[in-house]
């Protein structure tokens, strides 16, 4: 698996884990839904800002984004 892909299901598991939906985290990141759906999928390259900022939006570290399990 790739990095982005990592980051896409680390996301999403962080983001379900707080019983968000995909439009209240990215409300909360300042981003659009449909962009964080692809970052979720895995078919876009997220910049280190975004990555800072679903960080912040979920309550982790930005490394517990793309930490394999």
């Amino acid at each position: 698996m790739d990095l982005v892909q990592l980051l896409g299901q680390n996301v999403r598991a962080h983001r379900k884990a707080r019983g968000m939906s995909q439009e209240q985290l990215a409300l909360d990141a300042g981003m659009k839904r449909a962009y964080l759906s692809d970052l979720e999928r895995g078919t876009r390259n997220p910049s280190i800002r975004a990555l800072e900022r679903l960080a912040n939006a979920l309550g982790v570290q930005p490394e517990d984004l793309v930490r394999r399990s």
